[in-house]
């Protein structure tokens, strides 16, 4: 019995994570490339290697005629040795490949190891490394070597020869997993992350649903004194986490993904996938966010592009296209109330609609709908044109104050 090798298998089967009988039959097929690298230049002849997995006793034959695999010599045994060597680190590569894409989506504890060229490599166990690539690590992160963290393993590649295991921490998924960890109720499905949206290292915004009518999603996420909550910002590197509350209705839930901001109205364009919010002035900056941040996290979260309107600017919208509307023969004063309800606030809202949804929705005459709409763009262009004007005039006051003119010269600088 030979229970050394035996013992040889199953140590390098447990270290590198590969089947005992992968690496049974690939130490056959070294033998067997040994035993042709010995023969070949003799003749051509058959060569069949077995190992009793049991006993570990090996049985080689040529041409059916039992021969000694050991009295070889050393070439054919560093040509067993190489093949070898070749065949588990392929099924090492195998194992690691299946291994981590079953775990695609899945958090991981690993330590920081070297940056290569701003890639971040990551100690995933003693035996695998991950790449976290810039884009996947948080803008002012820093990791020195040795460091735990933990990231999400967002890809499983090969590339030449070499599995590649791709690590992330921006990925929106990446949240979903922290709040699984931190929420036992999100973990058992009584919770239900609806939407995300996230700007990672700055913002995230969490659209939550309960099952259970006695479990309060928000208040579940945000824990006892925020104690949830609190350990996934700390783990962000305190990224800001605003969890809203999902509702069916598209109206409610605009309302929710743009707080703290508080909404005055809200009009919604099924047409377009628009939604026209008007904020109070003090609200504004609120509703928009820093570099437009609030509203556009709003706007992925809800799946609606969002416009904000302060009440003026509304007011002002709905008063040019009423005026346009009502010049056409044949419109009503019902109309204008029945574009305003299909979420239609302003003549740019109603050149960018077109005449069959008047038709279809509205029940409008298609003459009628024609010139309305016609109406619309002629106004429309009126509008960019003066738009464009003032644009222009405003370029040309920076320019000439730029150029030191004083504001008495500029009155009698001769017209173009």
């Amino acid at each position: 019995m030979n229970q050394e090798l035996i013992r040889i298998v199953d140590n390098i089967a447990r270290d590198k994570n590969i089947s005992k009988e992968s690496l049974f039959e690939d130490l056959e097929a070294a033998m067997i490339s040994a035993a042709k690298k010995y023969f070949g230049a003799q003749e051509e002849c058959e060569i069949e290697v077995s190992i009793d997995r049991a006993t570990g006793q090996i049985s080689a034959y040529k041409d059916g005629v039992q021969i000694d695999i050991r009295k070889l010599g050393r070439i054919p045994a560093q040509t067993a040795k190489q093949v070898m060597i070749q065949k588990i680190k392929a099924d090492e590569r195998d194992s690691v490949f299946t291994e981590f894409a079953k775990r695609k989506g899945e958090i991981i504890n690993g330590t920081s190891g070297r940056y290569e060229g701003g890639n971040l490599v990551v100690n995933i166990d003693q035996r695998t490394e991950g790449v976290m690539p810039k884009t996947e690590q948080i803008g002012g992160e820093t990791h020195h070597v040795g460091e735990r963290i933990r990231c999400m393993i967002y890809d499983v590649r090969e590339v030449s020869n070499q599995v590649k295991i791709i690590l992330s921490r921006t990925h929106p998924d990446f949240i979903k997993r922290l709040f699984e960890l931190e929420v036992p109720e999100v973990a058992e499905g009584i919770i239900e992350i609806k939407s995300l949206a996230r700007e990672a290292g700055y913002r995230t915004k969490v659209a939550v649903d309960s099952h259970d009518d006695k479990v309060d999603a928000v208040g579940a996420c945000v824990g006892v004194r925020g104690s949830r909550i609190r350990n996934i910002v700390d783990e962000l590197s305190g990224e800001k986490i605003d969890i809203v509350r999902w509702s069916d209705s598209s109206q409610t839930l605009i309302a929710n993904g743009l707080k703290p901001a508080e909404v005055s109205e809200i009009a919604i364009c099924f047409e377009l996938g628009r939604a026209t919010v008007v904020v109070t002035e003090d609200q504004l900056s609120l509703a928009i966010g820093k570099h437009g941040q609030n509203v556009r996290l709003a706007a992925r979260l809800t799946g609606w592009d969002i416009d904000i309107l302060t009440p003026t600017e509304y007011n002002k919208g709905v008063e040019q296209m009423v005026a346009c509307v009502t010049s056409v023969d044949g419109a009503t004063d019902r109309l204008v109330d029945d574009l305003i309800a299909l979420g239609i606030i302003s003549v740019l809202d109603l050149e960018e609609v077109g005449v069959e949804p008047l038709i279809d929705e509205l029940g409008i005459e298609a003459e009628v709908a024609k010139k309305i709409v016609a109406v619309a763009e002629q106004e429309a262009k009126r509008m960019a044109s003066e738009k464009q004007n003032k644009l222009a005039e405003k370029l040309l006051k920076q320019e000439q104050e730029s150029a030191g003119v004083p504001s008495e010269a500029k009155k009698e600088l001769p017209e173009e």
